[in-house]
């Protein structure tokens, strides 16, 4: 979501840029991989690096085995990285220390709980970037509170609103909401993939109990992630006997936003989704204890609930019992522009340098 609107803006400008897409497949699940790019409208990765699943440490240092010879071979002007998977962190520390500048997209967010593996991935990737794209002015005060310079940083949006509104127009041809039955009924959509809070047993059962209990009022939709949907099965956790609430395989991007854009409350431990959810005005509970986009909750519709099942029930259904849309505001710069602010930051800062040869760091 967050790579293909900037390789679309870039081959709009085909006179300045030549994107080379890099898959490094720390996203392992072929099916949801396949499914994003082809309801992305993403082209076939240049390079697929096939990384797959392994602990923090074998998978970055798997992304930086695999990736260096990429970068030495094609000597790239800049490397775009997003996000905050071991990924992001890896690609950016080659790129480093073989001297090719890195811009990191979805710079500057702060959870403030180094527990989280993603918190620990942005605070180093922003350290050794040249370039930071925030998507809101509390990133841009996180980066000069640690330190960044000023002239490093470029506010620019967020991409995943982006994608988000591109999206929407292809969703109105998906049937999903018939094909499961809520097309004209008031629905919940869960998404829960967060290793705090499937890897626990105790966690995971709140949360699956909660769930029960609100679909006694509503119907709840849960595409489960393999993740989620392989602990579920180990803790014995993966028949429910109520049919109010769908278990359901992980759906493609334009199936799933058709999905949550109409429903009733949306509960997640996603970031993308609590912004996604602001843009669109739609009730958003938030299953952890702190979130690394505070301005979704700040004037969004976001509210934190953790995975305890009193607390997420008795949320879920103040929302329901209250009026069918949440009062929230879009933030600045969350308008589907983001790309071409990018890009053109890009061109930018690029104007009248020249990139120095790549070599091979000392073994």
């Amino acid at each position: 979501m967050k790579v293909a609107p900037i390789v679309e803006e870039m081959k709009r400008r085909e006179r300045e840029f030549a994107p080379l897409v890099v898959h490094t497949g720390q996203h392992y699940d072929a099916g949801m991989s396949d499914a994003f790019f082809r309801d992305l409208e993403l082209p076939e990765p240049d390079v697929y690096l096939g990384v797959g699943s392994g602990s923090h440490a074998l998978q970055t240092a798997a992304v930086m085995e695999r990736f260096e010879p990429v970068v030495v071979r094609e000597r790239p002007d800049w490397v775009l990285v997003v996000g905050d998977v071991n990924s992001t962190l890896a690609c950016a520390l080659v790129c480093s220390k073989l001297g090719i500048k890195v811009a990191h997209v979805e710079a500057g967010l702060r959870s403030r709980d180094r527990t989280m593996p993603e918190e620990i991935n942005r605070l180093l990737t922003d350290q050794i970037s040249d370039l930071l794209f925030t998507t809101s002015e509390d990133a841009d005060r996180n980066l000069l509170a640690e330190g960044i310079p000023r002239d490093r940083i470029r506010f620019v949006g967020n991409i995943m609103i982006d994608s988000l509104w591109r999206g929407l127009e292809r969703a109105a041809s998906s049937t999903i909401r018939e094909t499961l039955g809520v097309a004209s009924q008031d629905y919940a959509v869960v998404t829960l993939h967060r290793p705090s809070n499937v890897d626990s047993r105790e966690s995971l059962s709140e949360i699956l109990g909660a769930l029960e209990e609100i679909s006694g009022r509503v119907t709840i939709v849960f595409p489960v992630h393999p993740r989620t949907r392989k602990t579920m099965t180990e803790f014995g956790l993966a028949q429910s006997p109520n049919s109010n609430l769908q278990l359901l395989d992980p759906l493609g991007y334009t199936d799933f936003l058709r999905l949550f854009s109409g429903a009733r409350l949306v509960l997640t431990d996603s970031g993308g989704i609590q912004e996604e959810t602001t843009a669109l005005g739609i009730p958003c509970l938030t299953l952890r204890e702190n979130t690394e986009r505070p301005i979704t909750i700040e004037i969004g519709t976001n509210e934190l609930v953790g995975s305890d099942r009193k607390r997420i029930v008795e949320a879920a259904f103040s929302i329901l019992d209250g009026p069918s849309s949440k009062p929230g505001r879009v933030p600045a710069l969350w308008d589907g522009h983001t790309a071409e602010r990018i890009v053109s930051s890009l061109l930018e800062v690029s104007a009248g340098t020249r990139q120095p040869p790549v070599e091979l760091p000392a073994r």
